[in-house]
Parts: structure tokens; sequence; C-alpha cells
């Protein structure tokens, strides 16, 4: 399997990822302010999973340019 076959898998998992973690903030803010001491956890697990899609789809434009 090439690098760039590899990376399009790992980004499919991560946009999944990136997915359920805006889902899980939409509905924490949907029940606010039920569970209002989540918020920092459930949004810095958003951040973190945009942030690595966003890095891993950086690597692939450069390996697809390269």
């Amino acid at each position: 399997m090439s690098d760039v076959e590899t990376l399009k898998g790992e980004i499919k998992k991560l946009s999944a990822r990136a997915m359920q973690a805006k889902m899980d903030l939409h509905d924490l803010s949907e029940e606010l302010p039920i569970n209002w001491q989540q918020i920092m956890s459930v949004a810095q697990k958003a951040h973190d999973a945009f942030g690595e899609l966003e890095q891993k789809r950086a690597s692939l434009k450069t390996l697809e340019t390269a």
C-alpha cells in the first residue's frame, strides 16, 4: 500500500472521528445548562480531532504534489 493510500485511509478515520466530536459538541450545546461542566473537555476533543485532520490533509496534499 502506498503512502498516499495509507494517508487517505487515516484521513477517512480521522474525518469520522472529527464528525463524531462535532456531533458530541452539538448535542451538549442542545442540553445546556445540563452538563455545562463538560463544555471544555468536549470542545477540546473536537478541537484536537479537527486539528489532526487538518494536519493529515496537509500532509496528503504535500505528498500528492511531490
